[in-house]
């Protein structure tokens, strides 16, 4: 059987970083949406998403297709009714289609002549930014529980102080010298070739993916999940780093998402509660105002590329757009569009013959080729949000 991740409704709910990649690339607990797809129906998948991603993330139909919702983590009990749709049946959740079976194109699907299946469990949904975040220990759980089941950890080296250690799954190749691992509170996954450096203290939920690194004396509260080749110092408090991106000095990071190829400098601060205590407002890329969330805690929405000079503050509930650059004393706004420059005292546009310098130099630091295909991204990302950036 062929399957096939579509982006969904949800798509501008997770702006900016579905700016980048298609939802089922979003990570969230220690996979992405698409790896946890993969190892439950045990096949690659393809994406359904805007088209000036699918050069860099193509669909593959054909005669036969299962559409899967990639805002909806699989678990066992969804894995059993996907693997059992037959020809022009559908999965609903309510009135939202979770997954399909056609042998149409993609062109002709008329979901309203489809035998309606409702999924009566529960399962993990992605359709907000601050879902990726708030709903981050229950995902890394699920993942644990996934990518352990019937193997055997490394061992936890005798300079590691580790608790709850039947919680703990360490990959070969992970360097973990004299820290503390504290699952009492939820599973600890350290991934292959990953290091946990001297003095550093780690508190479950917790990912580190692939050769991800967590600088010296470290202070991480779960459920945290920092994503492959990523480097982080100083506290972070219940946020997810996609990956390839830097929070690498003392500074404060919490309830956050980051995505990847972000640069925070050396005593960047983030606030994740406001001074009166009152819900948070994120900036809304469908309304383009701001709206309610229903968190008291919500701190940085970073898309990708983007980055932040030493001593920035971001006030409670900020998005910050694709390849910005924030630098400077005080608060900056808010809302920071894709492609500007600046600070609090204001903004100018980031060209992209100057991002594309940087894109190129970063990528090449972590063996990466920056290509042609992710310039096209971005010049599509530049013209698309031009109307945020007040020239």
């Amino acid at each position: 059987m062929n399957y096939i991740l579509f982006d969904g409704p949800s798509r501008n709910n997770l702006l900016p970083f579905t700016y980048t990649r298609p939802v089922a690339d979003i990570r969230v607990g220690i996979l992405t949406i698409r790896e946890k797809w993969e190892m439950y129906l045990k096949t690659t998948t393809t994406t359904v998403t805007e088209d000036y991603l699918s050069d860099k993330y193509p669909m593959v139909e054909m005669d036969e297709n299962v559409m899967i919702n990639a805002s909806y983590l699989p678990n066992q009990e969804l894995i059993d009714e996907v693997l059992k749709l037959k020809e022009n049946q559908a999965v609903f959740k309510g009135e939202d289609v979770i997954a399909f079976y056609t042998k149409d194109t993609q062109d002709s699907i008329d979901l309203n002549t489809f035998e309606a299946i409702e999924f009566e469990g529960n399962c993990i949904t992605i359709e907000n930014t601050w879902d990726i975040f708030s709903k981050n220990g229950e995902a890394i759980k699920e993942d644990f529980d996934l990518i352990t089941k019937d193997r055997t950890s490394a061992s936890i080296p005798e300079t590691t102080v580790a608790f709850n250690q039947e919680e703990i799954f360490i990959e070969p190749g992970a360097k973990l010298p004299l820290c503390s691992l504290n699952a009492s509170n939820g599973p600890i996954y350290i991934g292959k070739d990953a290091e946990i450096m001297e003095g550093s203290m780690i508190r479950g939920p917790f990912a580190l993916c692939n050769n991800a690194v967590v600088k010296m004396a470290g202070k991480i509260y779960g459920p945290t999940t920092i994503g492959p080749y990523s480097k982080v110092g100083g506290e972070i408090s219940n946020s997810v780093i996609f990956g390839y991106s830097n929070k690498g000095h003392d500074g404060f990071l919490g309830n956050s998402v980051l995505g990847e190829w972000c640069n925070l400098g050396a005593d960047t601060n983030t606030s994740n509660l406001k001074n009166n205590y009152a819900m948070v407002r994120l900036w809304d890329y469908n309304t383009e105002g701001f709206a309610k969330t229903g968190l008291q805690f919500c701190g940085l929405m970073m898309g990708d590329h983007s980055k932040a000079g030493i001593n920035t503050m971001f006030n409670t509930g900020t998005v910050v757009g694709v390849s910005a650059n924030v630098f400077g004393g005080g608060f900056p706004r808010n809302f920071i569009p894709s492609f500007s420059w600046g600070g609090s005292s204001g903004f100018t546009t980031y060209l992209t013959k100057k991002a594309f310098e940087v894109a190129e130099v970063v990528a090449k630091r972590r063996n990466v080729e920056f290509t042609e295909v992710d310039k096209q991204i971005l010049e599509y990302i530049f013209e698309d949000t031009k109307k945020f950036r007040k020239e």
